[in-house]
């Protein structure tokens, strides 16, 4: 039996995974919702290496939560597939710690490639805090690296009356350890609520704004708007908008 390699360095980490049938969609490409899911748990594994864990910086006053992320999409991996996912922290802009990845296949070659922006915040509160504030390890500066994938930015719909797309509640089975609809979860509510004919579509690019948690109980007010080969689409919760997302496709 093949074992998977991780990998721990000074400013980053590597793991190995598997796809399976869970991970991709019916035409056995990896969803969205899955590659989100792994932009978010990498980063709780390289904190995890490095001894702290969710458990440990919970203690200290500190929850990570993503604000901001995109995608760029070279090549969609199919089940069966073993990845290498590679990430690491970029420094801090504003608010935001910022982490990049590069997920490749087994032969080396790019899949997908992202950025992501995360919030520091108190758990009891939810106040959000400036990156000073976090003491726990000197958070790296840029790598200076490139990576061909779109900057995390502030998504807008266009300036036209949205489709209204329908509702939905969010389920028990939606919530993470933190308590609110986990934010890989968004990537399949997007793809379940897109025009029939862009959910087996190839994709270019992937982006998201995370503005508002949503928990058990809510339900998410979705509207959409497409405009050429892009696909907008926004979330409202009980009264505010919890998040905005941008798909380009092939």
């Amino acid at each position: 039996m093949r074992q998977f390699e991780q990998h721990l360095y000074e400013i980053g980490y590597s793991r190995q995974r598997e796809l399976n049938f869970v991970d991709c969609d019916r035409n056995k490409q990896v969803r969205i919702g899955t590659l989100l899911s792994i932009l978010s748990i990498w980063g709780g594994y390289d904190y995890d290496a490095r001894g702290l864990t969710h458990e440990k910086l919970t203690e200290m006053g500190h929850v990570f939560l993503m604000s901001r992320a995109a995608m760029k999409i070279h090549r969609r991996p199919v089940n069966g597939e073993v990845l290498t996912v590679d990430t690491w922290e970029d420094g801090c802009r504003g608010p935001h710690f910022r982490r990049v990845y590069r997920i490749s296949d087994d032969a080396g070659a790019l899949c997908v490639s992202g950025k992501s922006d995360w919030l520091l915040v108190n758990p009891a509160s939810r106040k959000i805090l400036r990156p000073v504030s976090f003491t726990a390890r000197q958070v790296p500066a840029s790598s200076g690296q490139e990576i061909d994938c779109p900057e995390p930015k502030k998504i807008r719909m266009p300036s036209v009356a949205p489709d209204e797309l329908g509702k939905r509640p969010v389920y028990w089975s939606d919530l993470d350890g933190n308590g609110h609809l986990f934010s890989g979860n968004y990537g399949d509510i997007v793809w379940d609520f897109l025009p029939d004919d862009l959910q087996a579509r190839p994709v270019d690019t992937f982006a998201i704004n995370y503005h508002k948690e949503v928990t058990l109980g809510d339900s998410v007010r979705l509207a959409g708007h497409r405009a050429d080969n892009t696909y907008y689409m926004e979330g409202h919760g009980s009264a505010e908008l919890c998040f905005t997302a941008e798909c380009v496709f092939a």
